[in-house]
Protein backbone atom coordinates (compact mmCIF):
# COMPACT_ATOMS: atom_id res chain seq x y z
CA UNK A 1 0.00 0.00 0.00
CA UNK A 2 1.38 3.75 -0.90
CA UNK A 3 0.33 6.32 1.93
CA UNK A 4 -2.11 8.37 0.23
CA UNK A 5 -1.54 12.06 -0.64
CA UNK A 6 -3.87 13.43 1.34
CA UNK A 7 -2.06 12.55 4.86
CA UNK A 8 0.70 14.84 4.17
CA UNK A 9 -0.88 17.67 1.92
CA UNK A 10 -2.64 20.84 3.24
CA UNK A 11 -4.71 22.11 0.65
CA UNK A 12 -8.40 22.44 1.32
CA UNK A 13 -9.46 19.44 -0.77
CA UNK A 14 -7.04 17.21 1.55
CA UNK A 15 -7.91 19.02 4.57
CA UNK A 16 -11.43 17.86 3.98
CA UNK A 17 -11.06 14.52 3.00
CA UNK A 18 -9.10 14.04 6.45
CA UNK A 19 -11.83 16.09 8.28
CA UNK A 20 -14.85 13.79 6.79
CA UNK A 21 -12.41 10.43 7.86
CA UNK A 22 -11.68 11.20 11.38
CA UNK A 23 -14.46 10.62 12.74
CA UNK A 24 -13.86 6.52 11.01
CA UNK A 25 -10.50 7.10 12.79
CA UNK A 26 -12.62 7.32 16.14
CA UNK A 27 -13.99 3.88 15.55
CA UNK A 28 -10.54 2.41 14.33
CA UNK A 29 -8.87 3.57 17.80
CA UNK A 30 -11.99 2.20 19.85
CA UNK A 31 -11.61 -0.78 17.84
CA UNK A 32 -8.37 -1.42 19.14
CA UNK A 33 -8.52 -0.14 22.70
CA UNK A 34 -11.72 -2.74 22.56
CA UNK A 35 -10.00 -5.59 21.84
CA UNK A 36 -6.85 -4.80 24.67
CA UNK A 37 -9.89 -5.38 26.98
CA UNK A 38 -11.42 -8.15 25.39
CA UNK A 39 -8.75 -10.47 24.03
CA UNK A 40 -8.03 -13.57 25.65
CA UNK A 41 -4.33 -13.35 26.53
CA UNK A 42 -1.91 -16.28 26.27
CA UNK A 43 1.09 -15.79 28.92
CA UNK A 44 3.91 -17.61 27.15
CA UNK A 45 6.93 -19.35 29.49
CA UNK A 46 9.05 -17.48 27.21
CA UNK A 47 10.18 -13.85 27.40
CA UNK A 48 8.60 -11.95 24.72
CA UNK A 49 10.02 -8.72 23.65
CA UNK A 50 7.49 -6.64 21.01
CA UNK A 51 8.76 -4.34 18.24
CA UNK A 52 6.01 -2.44 17.32
CA UNK A 53 4.85 0.79 16.07
CA UNK A 54 1.90 3.65 16.48
CA UNK A 55 1.66 3.84 12.40
CA UNK A 56 1.31 2.00 9.54
CA UNK A 57 4.26 0.80 7.73
CA UNK A 58 7.83 2.74 7.21
CA UNK A 59 9.82 3.27 10.68
CA UNK A 60 12.54 0.19 10.04
CA UNK A 61 11.01 -1.74 12.67
CA UNK A 62 12.59 -5.21 10.71
CA UNK A 63 16.34 -4.01 11.45
CA UNK A 64 15.76 -2.94 14.79
CA UNK A 65 14.19 -6.77 15.56
CA UNK A 66 17.56 -8.10 13.70
CA UNK A 67 19.85 -6.18 16.24
CA UNK A 68 17.86 -6.57 19.55
CA UNK A 69 17.63 -10.28 18.53
CA UNK A 70 21.70 -10.36 18.11
CA UNK A 71 22.00 -8.50 21.89
CA UNK A 72 19.92 -11.37 22.54
CA UNK A 73 21.59 -13.91 21.59
CA UNK A 74 25.03 -12.53 23.04
CA UNK A 75 23.41 -12.59 26.50
CA UNK A 76 22.70 -16.51 26.08
CA UNK A 77 19.36 -16.42 24.53
CA UNK A 78 17.71 -18.81 22.74
CA UNK A 79 16.13 -16.95 20.47
CA UNK A 80 13.07 -16.79 17.93
CA UNK A 81 11.01 -14.40 15.99
CA UNK A 82 7.80 -14.47 15.62
CA UNK A 83 5.20 -12.73 12.98
CA UNK A 84 2.44 -12.56 10.74
CA UNK A 85 4.40 -13.10 7.99
CA UNK A 86 2.41 -10.22 6.23
CA UNK A 87 1.54 -10.57 2.14
CA UNK A 88 2.50 -14.33 2.34
CA UNK A 89 0.32 -17.45 2.16
CA UNK A 90 0.92 -19.11 5.58
CA UNK A 91 -0.94 -18.40 8.11
CA UNK A 92 0.61 -21.03 11.06
CA UNK A 93 1.97 -21.50 12.90
CA UNK A 94 4.90 -22.89 10.77
CA UNK A 95 8.64 -22.22 10.78
CA UNK A 96 10.41 -20.51 8.03
CA UNK A 97 12.28 -23.11 5.64
CA UNK A 98 15.67 -22.29 3.73
CA UNK A 99 13.49 -22.56 0.44
CA UNK A 100 10.47 -20.75 1.66
CA UNK A 101 9.64 -17.89 -1.13
CA UNK A 102 7.89 -14.30 0.00
CA UNK A 103 4.97 -15.56 -1.59
CA UNK A 104 4.52 -18.05 1.06
CA UNK A 105 5.65 -16.69 4.22
CA UNK A 106 6.14 -12.84 3.20
CA UNK A 107 9.28 -10.81 2.83
CA UNK A 108 10.29 -9.83 6.53
CA UNK A 109 10.27 -13.81 7.25
CA UNK A 110 12.87 -14.23 5.38
CA UNK A 111 14.92 -11.33 6.24
CA UNK A 112 14.93 -12.65 10.15
CA UNK A 113 15.96 -15.85 9.32
CA UNK A 114 19.30 -15.26 8.50
CA UNK A 115 19.46 -14.01 12.38
CA UNK A 116 17.67 -16.81 13.67
CA UNK A 117 14.54 -18.89 13.51
CA UNK A 118 11.92 -17.32 12.12
CA UNK A 119 7.77 -18.82 12.94
CA UNK A 120 4.86 -17.43 10.94
CA UNK A 121 1.95 -17.50 12.82
CA UNK A 122 -1.27 -15.09 12.00
CA UNK A 123 -2.43 -16.37 15.78
CA UNK A 124 0.32 -15.37 17.65
CA UNK A 125 -0.25 -17.63 20.64
CA UNK A 126 -0.26 -20.44 18.82
CA UNK A 127 3.53 -19.22 17.27
CA UNK A 128 4.19 -18.80 21.16
CA UNK A 129 3.52 -22.35 21.47
CA UNK A 130 5.34 -23.87 18.69
CA UNK A 131 8.74 -21.34 20.18
CA UNK A 132 8.16 -23.64 23.68
CA UNK A 133 7.79 -26.87 22.33
CA UNK A 134 11.16 -26.50 20.00
CA UNK A 135 12.96 -25.48 23.44
CA UNK A 136 13.02 -21.74 22.83
CA UNK A 137 13.44 -19.31 25.54
CA UNK A 138 12.97 -16.21 24.26
CA UNK A 139 10.41 -14.72 21.24
CA UNK A 140 11.22 -11.63 19.30
CA UNK A 141 7.89 -10.55 18.04
CA UNK A 142 8.40 -8.37 14.43
CA UNK A 143 5.38 -6.02 14.93
CA UNK A 144 2.56 -6.66 17.39
CA UNK A 145 1.62 -3.73 19.50
CA UNK A 146 -1.61 -3.76 19.07
CA UNK A 147 -1.94 -7.64 19.15
CA UNK A 148 -3.40 -8.53 22.63
CA UNK A 149 -3.42 -12.54 22.61
CA UNK A 150 0.12 -12.90 23.80
CA UNK A 151 1.70 -11.32 26.84
CA UNK A 152 4.71 -9.48 26.16
CA UNK A 153 7.79 -8.50 28.90
CA UNK A 154 9.03 -6.04 27.05
CA UNK A 155 6.93 -3.77 24.96
CA UNK A 156 9.20 -1.19 22.53
CA UNK A 157 7.30 1.08 20.59
CA UNK A 158 9.15 2.02 16.78
CA UNK A 159 9.05 6.01 16.10
CA UNK A 160 10.70 7.04 12.48
CA UNK A 161 12.20 10.17 13.58
CA UNK A 162 11.79 11.91 10.01
CA UNK A 163 8.20 10.93 9.42
CA UNK A 164 6.87 11.38 13.35
CA UNK A 165 3.07 10.01 13.54
CA UNK A 166 2.62 12.92 10.49
CA UNK A 167 -0.91 14.40 10.76
CA UNK A 168 -1.94 12.87 14.00
CA UNK A 169 -5.25 11.24 12.70
CA UNK A 170 -5.96 7.71 12.92
CA UNK A 171 -6.55 5.54 9.78
CA UNK A 172 -8.10 6.20 7.58
CA UNK A 173 -8.18 9.91 7.99
CA UNK A 174 -4.17 8.94 8.90
CA UNK A 175 -1.23 6.69 9.37
CA UNK A 176 -1.68 5.92 13.41
CA UNK A 177 -3.01 2.93 13.73
CA UNK A 178 -4.98 3.99 17.46
CA UNK A 179 -3.96 7.13 19.25
CA UNK A 180 -1.01 8.05 20.59
CA UNK A 181 -2.16 8.51 24.18
CA UNK A 182 -3.40 5.36 23.65
CA UNK A 183 -1.11 3.27 22.34
CA UNK A 184 1.64 5.01 24.64
CA UNK A 185 -0.18 3.58 28.09
CA UNK A 186 1.04 0.04 26.59
CA UNK A 187 4.83 0.68 25.91
CA UNK A 188 7.78 0.18 28.25
CA UNK A 189 9.94 2.10 25.96
CA UNK A 190 10.22 4.29 22.60
CA UNK A 191 12.70 3.59 20.01
CA UNK A 192 13.56 6.68 18.06
CA UNK A 193 14.52 6.01 14.08
CA UNK A 194 16.46 8.25 12.37
CA UNK A 195 17.49 12.05 12.71
CA UNK A 196 14.36 13.83 13.98
CA UNK A 197 12.99 16.41 11.43
CA UNK A 198 9.13 15.73 11.44
CA UNK A 199 9.19 19.04 14.16
CA UNK A 200 8.83 18.30 17.88
CA UNK A 201 7.46 15.04 19.57
CA UNK A 202 5.83 14.51 22.52
CA UNK A 203 7.62 13.93 25.87
CA UNK A 204 7.72 10.58 26.13
CA UNK A 205 7.26 9.24 29.98
CA UNK A 206 9.11 6.20 29.27
CA UNK A 207 12.75 5.51 28.24
CA UNK A 208 14.00 6.42 24.64
CA UNK A 209 16.51 4.51 22.37
CA UNK A 210 18.14 6.25 19.62
CA UNK A 211 18.62 4.06 16.99
CA UNK A 212 20.41 4.92 13.58
CA UNK A 213 20.46 2.57 10.23
CA UNK A 214 23.95 2.11 9.02
CA UNK A 215 24.22 1.54 5.63
CA UNK A 216 26.43 -1.01 4.91
CA UNK A 217 27.35 0.35 1.49
CA UNK A 218 29.12 -2.94 -0.25
CA UNK A 219 28.57 -2.98 -3.69
CA UNK A 220 27.72 0.98 -3.80
CA UNK A 221 30.63 3.11 -4.18
CA UNK A 222 30.46 7.17 -4.49
CA UNK A 223 29.86 8.39 -7.70
CA UNK A 224 28.46 5.37 -8.65
CA UNK A 225 25.42 5.63 -11.04
CA UNK A 226 22.79 4.09 -10.21
CA UNK A 227 19.04 3.34 -10.84
CA UNK A 228 17.09 2.67 -7.36
CA UNK A 229 13.76 1.21 -7.06
CA UNK A 230 11.91 0.47 -3.52
CA UNK A 231 8.30 -1.18 -2.72
CA UNK A 232 8.77 -0.27 0.85
CA UNK A 233 7.07 2.06 3.61
CA UNK A 234 8.94 4.71 2.80
CA UNK A 235 11.04 4.74 -0.62
CA UNK A 236 12.14 8.27 -0.16
CA UNK A 237 13.74 7.22 3.12
CA UNK A 238 15.72 4.33 0.80
CA UNK A 239 16.65 7.28 -2.03
CA UNK A 240 18.05 9.70 0.93
CA UNK A 241 20.36 6.52 1.79
CA UNK A 242 21.71 5.90 -1.41
CA UNK A 243 22.44 9.35 -2.35
CA UNK A 244 24.01 9.56 1.21
CA UNK A 245 26.71 7.29 -0.33
CA UNK A 246 27.67 9.61 -2.71
CA UNK A 247 26.13 7.32 -5.22
CA UNK A 248 24.72 9.32 -8.14
CA UNK A 249 20.85 8.28 -8.93
CA UNK A 250 20.13 8.94 -12.33
CA UNK A 251 16.34 7.35 -12.07
CA UNK A 252 14.26 6.38 -9.12
CA UNK A 253 11.37 4.10 -9.00
CA UNK A 254 9.33 4.23 -6.04
CA UNK A 255 6.28 1.45 -5.44
CA UNK A 256 3.80 0.03 -2.95
CA UNK A 257 4.75 -1.25 0.78
CA UNK A 258 5.29 -5.15 -0.31
CA UNK A 259 4.72 -4.55 -3.89
CA UNK A 260 5.35 -8.12 -5.93
CA UNK A 261 7.20 -7.32 -9.29
CA UNK A 262 6.02 -8.25 -12.70
CA UNK A 263 8.25 -9.65 -14.91
CA UNK A 264 7.48 -6.70 -17.55
CA UNK A 265 7.92 -3.89 -14.46
CA UNK A 266 12.02 -6.13 -13.79
CA UNK A 267 12.64 -5.71 -17.39
CA UNK A 268 11.69 -2.28 -17.66
CA UNK A 269 14.09 -1.11 -14.39
CA UNK A 270 17.27 -3.20 -16.14
CA UNK A 271 16.71 -1.74 -19.34
CA UNK A 272 16.79 1.46 -17.47
CA UNK A 273 20.13 0.43 -15.83
CA UNK A 274 21.78 -0.70 -19.15
CA UNK A 275 20.81 2.65 -21.04
CA UNK A 276 22.42 5.01 -18.14
CA UNK A 277 24.92 2.49 -17.94
CA UNK A 278 24.07 2.40 -14.23
CA UNK A 279 24.07 -0.35 -11.29
CA UNK A 280 20.37 -1.05 -10.24
CA UNK A 281 19.87 -1.31 -6.85
CA UNK A 282 17.36 -1.99 -4.22
CA UNK A 283 16.70 -2.84 -0.55
CA UNK A 284 17.35 -6.26 1.03
CA UNK A 285 13.52 -6.54 1.67
CA UNK A 286 12.53 -5.74 -1.95
CA UNK A 287 15.76 -8.13 -3.16
CA UNK A 288 14.14 -11.12 -0.54
CA UNK A 289 10.87 -10.63 -2.56
CA UNK A 290 13.07 -11.77 -5.86
CA UNK A 291 13.41 -15.00 -7.75
CA UNK A 292 17.22 -16.30 -7.82
CA UNK A 293 16.74 -15.75 -11.66
CA UNK A 294 15.11 -12.10 -10.97
CA UNK A 295 17.80 -11.08 -8.62
CA UNK A 296 20.16 -11.25 -11.75
CA UNK A 297 21.57 -7.82 -12.84
CA UNK A 298 20.37 -6.18 -9.02
CA UNK A 299 22.56 -5.54 -5.95
CA UNK A 300 20.81 -5.15 -2.47
CA UNK A 301 21.96 -2.68 -0.05
CA UNK A 302 22.52 -4.28 2.99
CA UNK A 303 21.46 -2.15 6.27
CA UNK A 304 21.74 -2.65 9.91
CA UNK A 305 20.72 -0.40 13.14
CA UNK A 306 22.84 0.71 15.63
CA UNK A 307 21.72 2.19 19.18
CA UNK A 308 23.02 3.93 21.66
CA UNK A 309 23.22 3.05 25.23
CA UNK A 310 20.02 2.94 25.88
CA UNK A 311 19.19 -0.03 25.29
CA UNK A 312 20.74 -2.71 27.48
CA UNK A 313 19.27 -1.29 30.50
CA UNK A 314 15.78 -2.42 29.01
CA UNK A 315 17.05 -5.58 28.05
CA UNK A 316 18.77 -6.28 32.07
CA UNK A 317 14.97 -5.60 33.16
CA UNK A 318 14.16 -9.15 31.41
CA UNK A 319 17.74 -10.66 32.42
CA UNK A 320 21.17 -9.85 33.30
CA UNK A 321 23.99 -10.08 30.82
CA UNK A 322 25.40 -13.56 30.28
CA UNK A 323 22.58 -14.88 32.10
CA UNK A 324 19.87 -16.28 29.45
CA UNK A 325 16.20 -16.19 30.41
CA UNK A 326 14.67 -19.60 31.93
CA UNK A 327 11.51 -20.60 30.58
CA UNK A 328 9.32 -21.08 33.75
Amino acid sequence: MRPPDFWTRTDPVSQFVVALLTPLGWLYGWSVQYRALHTHTYRSRCKVVCVGNLTAGGTGKTPISIAIAKALIARGARVAFLTRGYGGKVKGPAFVASDDRAVHVGDEPLLLSSVAPVIVSADRAAGAKLAEENGFDTIVMDDGHQNFSLAKDLSLVVIDAEAGFGNNRVLPAGPLREPVEQGMRRADAVILSGDQTSGPLPAFKVPVVRATLVKDGEGVARGQRVVAFAGIGRPSKFFASVAAIGATIVDQRAYGDHHVYTQAELARLKARARAENALLVTTEKDFVRLTPAEREGVTPLPVHSEFDGALEPLLDRLFPAGVPPKAS
